[in-house]
């Protein structure tokens, strides 16, 4: 926790640096400005289409109830396509610009020795990405459940994070070896990581730089561990 703590203050710390906060900045407004064009474009439809998710009331006069819970799914879909278009976005192209930044000013002693970087990072981020979509829509109707909003957005979201974020901290300087020891090995500060990230993704105004927030945690909290794994490893840095 101590390790997860200190990665969340240098995230913090470094979206203060200007260079930093625009690359934060960029992905989750050009996602934003997509889907509220597109869900401007094909609202009325796309209320009909979740009004079929919605179960029927056996009541008169309860027909607004459906209605309204028709709109909540679709802006809960529409919030969730936004963030894993913005995560997409830092994940592939945001992120490795934030790796060298940060890598330049804490950790420089790092050897780069990944493999395959964009396409790797690519390929995780589209995976993890297809997974998540899938799981929220699955998820759709059991957010009418009384407090279900409350907890499965985020335990998914945690998953998503540090599924993708783990390895695109770490592709650019991890062999495909060190990864996946630094992933067996940190597998509960990586979960704890994501957990924090995605309750951000939940806080008002905080959550238009969550997924920065996210890339930038995993950043620090991935290069620390490869760090120490080598030394530990007595290899050379």
């Amino acid at each position: 926790m101590i390790e997860v703590f200190g990665a969340f203050t240098k995230s913090l710390r470094d979206l203060t640096r200007a260079d930093i906060l625009w690359q934060a900045l960029w992905p989750p407004l050009l996602a934003l400005a997509l889907w509220v064009t597109v869900a401007v474009a094909i609202w009325a439809h796309g209320v009909a289409l979740m009004a079929r998710i919605v179960p029927g009331l056996p009541w008169s006069g309860w027909e607004w109830v459906a209605h309204w819970a028709a709109i909540f799914l679709l802006l809960a879909t529409f919030a969730s396509l936004t963030y894993f278009t913005a995560i997409v976005l830092v994940a592939v192209f945001a992120l490795p610009r934030m790796v060298t930044l940060v890598a330049a000013r804490d950790y420089p002693d790092l050897g780069r020795h990944g493999e395959n970087v964009f396409w790797g990072s690519l390929g995780n981020t589209l995976g993890a990405g297809a997974i998540f979509v899938l799981g929220c829509v699955v998820m759709l109707p059991l957010l009418l459940i009384p407090g279900a909003l409350l907890v499965l957005p985020l335990l998914w979201g945690s998953w998503f994070n540090q599924r993708t974020f783990r390895f695109d901290a770490l592709a650019e300087h991890a062999t495909p070896a060190e990864l996946q020891r630094l992933v067996r090995d940190n597998r509960s500060r990586f979960y704890f990581a994501g957990l924090g990230t995605a309750a951000a993704a939940h806080v008002p105004l905080a959550n238009l730089l969550a997924p920065a927030l996210a890339a930038l945690v995993f950043v620090h909290l991935g290069l620390a561990a490869l760090r120490r794994q080598r030394q530990e490893g007595g290899v050379v840095l």
